[in-house]
């Protein structure tokens, strides 16, 4: 039996970085007296959602993987509380800017740094003007506890990113988040469409998945907006099996049986009667045209 427990994280952002690594790092520990082994953390937690304006004086929050603030804090967490962190930050790499995740080991080992692939773009989300397209690929590590998959935010809409991470051994799916209100829509309301979209993946693929977004109104130059929280974690079969509200800081659990949801996922068969050969409209753009290059 390879039963493990894994928490979802969720809070409001300010513009005061160590206040927010510390709220954030209070929530791990919270998560680790519950017992839980893998802790996620929301996208970009150490400051606000900066995205939701352009604005050049924003990539001064970028840094390198080896001198980010949170980072450093974070192996330190890992190492004293035994737990597994994926670690979302802004990341600098030469003249490049990247959304980035840092998968940090129980020991502190940094296994692993995911740079999202797919960046979004539209109001209140200008993902475009700050972050370079991934090019790390999608990327599965063996935490100390489980085989680890994660996407960031905007990759979580791809069903695309959910399979190749379970094609390539991930045993548990994970997805920090910003997501909330839309400027130019004030009505519309997404949560439902946001959840419903992960919890297919998990049934699609037979694995748990957890899911961590931000809560609280931030304003950031002119632009405000309202993010949902509704974290959550869904089981094997796509149910949900703790959420949260839409306003409280909180902490999520599950505990999951890996060895068991392994049995029946290779019972139901997914796997085993895929046809790769038949996807070709997978690899274009268009459905028809092959990607050249």
């Amino acid at each position: 039996m390879a039963q493990i427990t894994v928490a979802a994280t969720q809070m409001a952002c300010t513009w005061n970085l160590e206040e927010n690594i510390s709220n954030a790092e209070s929530l791990v520990v919270e998560a680790a007296d519950r017992g839980a082994q893998i802790v996620l953390l929301q996208e970009l937690f150490q400051t606000p959602y900066f995205c939701s304006e352009i604005s050049p004086r924003h990539f001064d929050l970028a840094n390198p993987l080896e001198s980010d603030r949170a980072i450093a804090h974070f192996q330190t967490v890992a190492r004293r509380l035994g737990v597994v962190l994926p670690v979302s930050y802004f990341e600098r790499a030469g003249q490049a800017f990247f959304n980035a995740l840092a998968i940090v080991d129980a020991n502190g080992e940094i296994l692993a740094n995911y740079r999202k692939t797919h960046i979004p773009q539209g109001a209140g989300y200008e993902e475009k003007f700050y972050f370079t397209p991934g090019d790390t690929g999608f990327q599965v590590v063996q935490t100390r506890f489980a085989r680890l998959g994660c996407g960031i935010c905007w990759d979580q809409w791809f069903p695309e990113t959910a399979r190749a991470l379970a094609l390539m051994g991930a045993e548990v799916l994970m997805f920090p988040t910003a997501i909330g209100s839309e400027p130019q829509e004030p009505e519309l309301d997404s949560s439902g469409h946001w959840q419903r979209t992960m919890q297919g993946h998990a049934a699609a693929n037979v694995m748990p998945l957890v899911a961590s977004n931000r809560i609280g109104v931030e304003k950031v130059g002119a632009d405000e907006m309202t993010f949902y929280g509704s974290s959550f974690i869904a089981d094997h079969t796509g149910a949900k099996v703790a959420e949260a509200g839409r306003t409280e800081q909180t902490v999520l659990t599950a505990a999951f049986d890996l060895d068991e949801i392994a049995r029946y996922r290779r019972a139901w068969g997914l796997f085993r009667d895929r046809r790769p050969d038949m996807y070709g409209a997978l690899q274009t753009v268009d459905g028809r045209n092959p990607v050249v290059g």
